[in-house]
C-alpha cells in the first residue's frame, strides 16, 4: 500500500476520529495526540489494513482501544486533573451565568409596574398558586393571570432587547 492509498482511507475519517478520541479524553490537545498515534499505528501496519473487510471500523476500534489504553495508562492521573478541571470550570461557568440571569430577572422585574411586579414575583418566585394569589391581591382570578402574562411578556420583551442590544 503506498501512500496515496493509505491518505484515501484514513483523511476521510479523520474528524471521525477525533470526535471519537475527545469524546473519550475530553481535551483537545489529548485527543490530537490520539489520532496522531494511531495514524502512526495504522501506516506501521498499512500493508495488514488491506486484510480488513472495513478499514474504517478498524481504524476506530485502534482510536476507542488507545483511549482507553490512554486513561488506564500512569498518564492517567493528568488526564484526570484535566477532566476535573473541565467539569469543575464548566460547572463554575454555568453557576456564574445562572447567578447572571437571575440578578437580570430581578432588575427587569424592578421596571414594571407595582401590580405586575408583585404578581409575578407571588407567582413565578414564591410558587404561589392563583387563589393564594387573588386573596393576596384582592383582585380576580382573570385579573390575576392577565396581569402574569402581561408581566412576563413585558419581561420577555427587556430580555429580548438586552440580549439584542449585546449582539448589535
Amino acid at each position: 500500500m503506498n501512500q496515496r492509498e493509505f491518505l484515501d482511507i484514513v483523511l476521510p475519517i479523520k474528524d471521525s476520529l477525533y470526535r471519537l478520541a475527545k469524546s473519550y479524553l475530553i481535551s483537545k490537545d489529548e485527543a490530537q495526540d490520539a489520532i496522531q498515534e494511531v495514524f502512526l499505528k495504522l501506516w506501521k501496519n498499512k500493508e495488514s489494513i488491506k486484510n480488513y473487510n472495513s478499514p474504517e471500523a478498524f481504524a476506530f476500534t485502534m482510536t476507542k482501544n488507545y483511549c482507553l489504553d490512554r486513561l488506564k495508562s500512569k498518564q492517567a492521573s493528568t488526564l484526570k486533573i484535566v477532566h476535573t478541571n473541565f467539569e469543575n470550570r464548566t460547572n463554575l461557568d454555568k453557576d456564574i451565568e445562572a447567578k447572571d440571569e437571575v440578578s437580570l430577572f430581578f432588575t427587569l422585574m424592578q421596571k414594571l409596574p407595582e401590580q405586575q411586579k408583585l404578581i409575578l414575583h407571588l407567582r413565578d418566585v414564591e410558587q404561589y398558586e392563583f387563589s393564594e394569589i387573588v386573596k393576596i391581591t384582592a383582585s380576580t382570578q382573570t385579573s390575576v393571570r392577565v396581569t402574569l402574562s402581561r408581566a412576563r411578556k413585558k419581561i420577555k420583551d427587556l430580555l429580548l432587547k438586552q440580549y439584542n442590544h449585546g449582539i448589535q
